[in-house]
């Protein structure tokens, strides 16, 4: 993954990568990039983020156009975005964002499975140990198809104040 280009306004900057973390984990979802025969594509996917593995869980299809491009090409680039709205009168939009640069391997182990379906639900669900409960059974477990993109490289920016020119 390219680390070697840095932000040109540094005060931007997120260089913690416990809150660029926690930017994954609050956010309801990602968008990624993949590439297969120079043909670049794009999905927006809902996402759970495991701090424990620094990897990110998706369900999907088990066939169509992402899942042929990412078997064939396993490398994502993606983007999380905490967005605080744009601030009227000032030409400026607050956000927290962060970049993260990985491979994807969709996983098959039943309690792996279970483990990416929990992250899911906790970090999307208001009430998550009811849908847990209710809808993580074998049966769906085993007809899911889950990816997890292991992360590799991480940036983060933000501009959470109106900052004035002079």
């Amino acid at each position: 993954m390219d680390a070697t280009h840095r932000l040109r306004r540094k005060e931007k900057e997120i260089e913690d990568p416990v809150e660029m973390r926690g930017i994954l984990a609050g956010t309801r979802y990602i968008t990624i990039a993949m590439c297969r025969e120079n043909e670049p594509y794009l999905a927006t996917l809902s996402h759970g983020y495991d701090e424990e593995r620094n990897a990110i869980y998706f369900h999907c299809a088990r066939e169509g156009k992402k899942v042929e491009i990412l078997r064939a090409n396993d490398r994502v680039w993606g983007q999380a975005i905490d967005d605080r709205g744009y601030v009227p009168g000032k030409c400026d939009h607050l956000f927290a964002s962060v970049q993260f640069g990985g491979r994807v391997r969709f996983v098959e182990d039943a309690e792996e499975k279970r483990r990416a379906l929990g992250v899911m639900i906790r970090q999307l669900e208001r009430e998550p140990e009811k849908v847990l409960a209710e809808q993580v059974t074998e049966a769906a477990v085993t007809k899911v198809c889950i990816g997890r993109i292991d992360i590799e490289f991480l940036s983060g920016k933000r501009s959470l104040r109106v900052i004035e020119s002079t």
